[in-house]
């Protein structure tokens, strides 16, 4: 079993590590990265939200060497690039973790009361069948795409509002 196990952390610490920027250009190259920036900031013009794409190709060492989940580190970069810190507290990130294959989608209290967890859930299923087929920024844009028409729905703009833009569009690459 301690055999087994220390195998399985090797070749998580292998995919991590072999795993870099060059494999992010290639997912989503620059100008896709330019595309979904584009595509956040039309979406927030209809929504008091605020949405956040972060891509990261490994985990760093300390949450490898620890174990620690995608989730907790999609729950530290929702800290770290402010999504938690907005007026409505109706942020959203979505993040993507190509060593592992692993998409979260974290949700800020005030969106997160009007939504499911089972629909955060197959959204994530979702992207992930597009993400499989080698289609990451089709599997962005839908996820993004739903996640716009649930902050329509529960925070539209009011008529004649604009949108303040609490946070930068583009995507961010780690």
């Amino acid at each position: 079993m301690a055999t087994h196990t220390f195998f399985s952390k090797l070749a998580r610490l292998w995919r991590h590590r072999w795993i870099d920027a060059a494999d992010v250009r290639r997912a989503l190259p620059p100008d896709a990265l330019e595309r979904l920036g584009a595509r956040v900031a039309a979406s927030e013009r209809r929504h008091s939200g605020e949405i956040r794409i972060c891509i990261e190709a490994g985990l760093p060492w300390s949450y490898i060497r620890r174990g620690a989940p995608a989730r907790e580190r999609a729950i530290t970069m929702f800290g770290k690039l402010r999504v938690w810190d907005t007026a409505h507290n109706n942020g959203v990130l979505i993040y993507l973790l190509l060593a592992e294959h692993a998409i979260e989608i974290v949700a800020d209290r005030g969106i997160d009361a009007h939504v499911s967890a089972d629909e955060w859930v197959a959204m994530a299923r979702r992207m992930g069948a597009a993400f499989r087929e080698g289609r990451f920024e089709d599997g962005i844009t839908q996820a993004l795409e739903e996640v716009s028409a649930l902050l329509v729905a529960h925070f539209p703009l009011a008529e004649g509002e604009a949108d303040r833009n609490e946070l930068p569009d583009a995507p961010v690459v780690m």
